[in-house]
């Protein structure tokens, strides 16, 4: 008897330190600050006030709208027939950049604000749909998923999207970011990106029927950012609406917004070629461009920039781009002036307007040798790159010179020189696309 008493006493204390683990696990990832219509959380109906747990699941009826305020001052709300949860909110106070985070969203519309800690580690920051991860630059965007399909759009900011299959799993953590990855950013306004099941590289979309249209925001709903032209900086009241005012969903427009940032009707194109002959190949670009175009002229290449609408630089966002084409030749510095083509390879470029600056790279590969080619540089407000290698030796080992263009939803090329060794230069051009 002693013996089975033992035992239940020790299956209990068991049992107990189980449940007590799994409870300190659960940590509060947030707070109701406004329902209305029919919410739950956790099977619980939804009330202002009521503590999030990490896992709970959140769901809002036909007419519900819930509003969870997390405990860095972010936002994640949730719009009609829609299920989602805060998989996991750890803020390391000590060690921010340690902290984590996970939303999932399961069906319907919802609406991410990142908070203070989730700018302090956006690359611990993970939103799933059932399709795609999405991952952040200190954001604001809403979400839309039905019927195997994902659709996300960007109000500040910018995000980085997949959809899941080879290294971008489910359980993941953070943005997943390789070849099949888009980026979109505040700047791209009326764009979204859409994701389907089975397919992991987004698709960039425009004049597609988006989140707001699906499911539109309260009228109270936090709104979506505008410019301030005393401030040059996005704004935007994020005030819970009067507890008193259980009112019905009200179907309205998406507040109007000040873009300054929506592409221009008549879009300076990029334009290049090489200008000289060389390895008994004649030039495919003349010294002189068409009427209006602003020129660059680098070694044996010319980048030119159409006449059109002048470009106007984001104040905010960031965007990277795809190496698409372009063309260089390694030379020897000895009197033959010997010369072979390289082929350019792995090729990024990210652009930060926040910033006003660019990082690139790529692998040069010529003459049975391959470089690694990098710069780090300036971004002016008419769309200008470039960089002084000699200020910043440690970050360039090539200088680049070159535009940024609206035309083709976003496009980039810069011509490039490079001391390879004590014998041998590089010079080419490239071309990249959004």
């Amino acid at each position: 008897m002693r013996k089975k008493i033992m035992l239940r006493h020790a299956t209990f204390i068991a049992i107990t330190t189980i449940a007590c683990i799994a409870q300190a696990r659960a940590a509060e990832a947030g707070r109701v600050i406004f329902t209305a219509g029919v919410t739950q959380v956790a099977e619980r109906a939804g009330a202002e006030g009521m503590a999030v747990q990490e896992g709970d699941l959140l769901s809002t009826g036909t007419d519900g709208f819930l509003y969870v305020k997390t405990p860095d001052n972010g936002l994640f709300i949730l719009r009609p027939s829609t299920r989602a949860r805060i998989a996991a909110y750890h803020i390391d106070k000590a060690n921010p950049a340690n902290s984590r985070f996970k939303l999932e969203l399961l069906a319907g519309v919802a609406r991410s604000k990142s908070g203070d800690a989730v700018k302090l580690a956006r690359q611990n920051f993970r939103f799933n749909t059932p399709v795609a991860a999405i991952g952040v630059r200190g954001t604001d965007f809403t979400v839309y998923h039905e019927h195997d399909t994902s659709r996300v759009v960007v109000f500040t900011g910018g995000i980085i999207v997949s959809g899941f299959g080879g290294g971008c799993r489910p359980e993941g953590g953070g943005p997943c970011e390789g070849a099949a990855s888009r980026e979109l950013t505040a700047a791209q306004r009326g764009l979204l990106l859409q994701v389907k099941r089975g397919e992991t590289a987004p698709q960039l979309l425009s004049g597609a029927t988006g989140p707001d249209q699906v499911s539109p925001p309260r009228s109270d709903e936090p709104l979506a950012p505008v410019l301030d032209a005393k401030k040059s900086e996005s704004v935007a009241q994020i005030v819970p609406p009067p507890a008193q005012q259980p009112a019905p969903p009200v179907v309205v427009a998406p507040p109007p917004v000040v873009d300054v940032d929506t592409p221009p009707a008549n879009p300076r194109a990029l334009q290049w070629g090489r200008w000289a002959p060389l390895l008994g190949e004649q030039a495919t670009a003349g010294l002189v461009g068409p009427a209006g175009a602003e020129r660059i002229l680098g070694g044996n290449f010319v980048l030119f920039r159409t006449a059109g609408d002048a470009y106007v630089a984001p104040e905010r966002g960031s965007v990277s781009f795809a190496l698409k084409d372009g063309q260089a030749y390694i030379t020897n510095d000895d009197p033959t002036k010997a010369a072979v083509a390289g082929a350019m390879q792995n090729g990024q470029l990210n652009v930060d307007f926040g910033t006003r600056s660019f990082t690139t790279n790529f692998d040069l590969v010529g003459g049975g040798s391959t470089y690694k080619l990098y710069a780090q540089g300036d971004v002016a407000s008419n769309g200008r790159i470039g960089n002084n290698p000699g200020l910043h030796p440690v970050a360039n080992n090539m200088s680049v010179d070159g535009f940024l263009s609206n035309a083709g939803g976003g496009s980039a090329g810069y011509i490039f020189r490079s001391r390879l060794d004590d014998t041998r230069t590089a010079n080419g051009v490239t071309y990249w696309t959004h």
